[in-house]
């Protein structure tokens, strides 16, 4: 669970008691599968090519530009049927397998099932017995969620391709890799696409990319990164952040880190407004 230690409340307030991970499984010879709840394959692969590895910093680009804005945006993310203020880029009630690692590659699959979480009067949806031009509000779930990934890791070369559809039939596709050139240094770089328009009568695409790197000199980490998420119709958005870590023990670091954005202002589809961001902490890992 999370909590708000400024005030003892769930985070954000809404948030369910266990919005993260909860899973038991079996592993062997045969990989690993798992059953509960948890990232989806797509979205436990990306991670390793974003320069803040996936975490919630307002610096990072993981949870809007890397997935083009598929866990926050209007019926979408990996759970869009979920209660609200869950975390959009997990699946409830769903199988996860993870197949062996051949001579570096190995393949990643979810499936999770159409369970209504509560939310689905939120939910914009094409009519199922009309025409396609035709969209209601509170349309069901229609197919089964599921998420496929491959990765490939090498020495200092990785690589990941994922594929992923939601219970409203909102699709992502993504490809990324990264380098080690030399040491202690890290390049990456990912591609998203998003194809909305089983729920979006206008404007259903939305494509994204960023590039980043890792400079890791003693105890500190270097951390920058640049990307845009394009979405049809729609202004872009532009974000370029730089922070620094610095460990004090194997688990525990301050951060300092810094952001610009760029980003459609409030109720404007073509006009841009500029946003700053700072943050200084610590990170500790239980």
């Amino acid at each position: 669970m999370r909590y708000e230690p400024d005030t003892g409340t769930l985070e954000s307030g809404t948030r369910p008691l266990f919005q993260g991970q909860s899973r038991v499984g079996l592993q062997g010879g045969f990989g690993t599968v798992r059953l509960g709840r948890g990232l989806t394959a797509f979205q436990e692969s990306i991670t390793a090519f974003e320069p803040w590895n996936g975490l919630p910093s307002v610096a990072g680009f993981q949870t809007d530009l890397q997935v083009a804005g598929y866990a926050t945006a209007f019926g979408s993310g990996s759970d869009p049927l979920g209660p609200a203020g869950n975390s959009g880029n997990r699946m409830s009630n769903a199988l996860f397998y993870n197949t062996p690692v051949f001579s570096g590659f190995q393949l990643n699959a979810t499936l999770g099932t159409k369970e209504n979480g509560g939310s689905a009067s939120a939910i914009q949806g094409r009519n199922p017995v009309g025409t396609p031009a035709q969209y209601l509000v509170g349309s069901d779930a229609s197919v089964n969620p599921y998420s496929l990934s491959g990765t490939y890791n090498n020495g200092p070369f990785a690589a990941m391709a994922a594929y992923e559809r939601n219970a409203v039939e909102t699709k992502v596709w993504s490809v990324a890799a990264s380098v080690v050139p030399v040491t202690g240094l890290k390049l990456m770089a990912s591609y998203q696409k998003q194809d909305q328009e089983h729920t979006k009568p206008v404007n259903g695409e939305t494509k994204s990319w960023v590039i980043g790197a890792n400079y890791t000199t003693g105890p500190g980490r270097i951390l920058a990164g640049y990307g845009q998420k394009t979405p049809d119709g729609v202004v872009k958005t532009k974000e370029i952040s730089l922070g620094y870590e610095y460990n004090l023990s194997a688990r525990s670091y301050v951060y300092i880190e810094a952001s610009n954005r760029k980003q459609p202002a409030a109720g404007s589809t073509t006009v841009d407004t500029s946003v700053n961001f700072y943050g200084l902490g610590i990170h500790h890992n239980f």
